[in-house]
């Protein structure tokens, strides 16, 4: 199985793809205007479960340093721009995305 993210800053959507096909679209919180999102293509570096602090239920670090895709203990500020940068999803979206994709997984971040 091949995955990939992409990530829709101006949509507030994250999509994931398996072999080339569209399988889910999460909504998400990206970075505001004084700390934007930055966008590229990434690849997942690491994982952890239960980072603490703001990270939610999981956090999956990108090549980018300091960036990655998290949950969040800020349930409403998802389809917002109000992230410091970081991509934010409700928890039980990142705890089901964060089993399916591999680290090494390609995330590509977009206007």
């Amino acid at each position: 199985m091949t995955y990939r993210i992409e990530v829709d800053l101006g949509d507030h959507k994250l999509k994931l793809y398996q072999n080339g096909n569209l399988t889910k679209t999460y909504p998400v919180a990206v970075g505001k205007m004084t700390t934007n999102t930055p966008a590229g293509t990434y690849t997942i570096i690491n994982k952890a479960p239960d980072p603490g602090g703001p990270f939610g239920a999981f956090w999956m670090g990108l090549s980018r340093k300091h960036y990655g895709i998290h949950g969040t203990n800020e349930p409403w500020s998802i389809g917002k721009s109000v992230s410091h940068g970081c991509i934010r999803m409700n928890n039980k979206d990142v705890l089901e995305l964060a089993e399916l994709v591999p680290i090494g997984t390609k995330v590509s971040i977009h206007p």
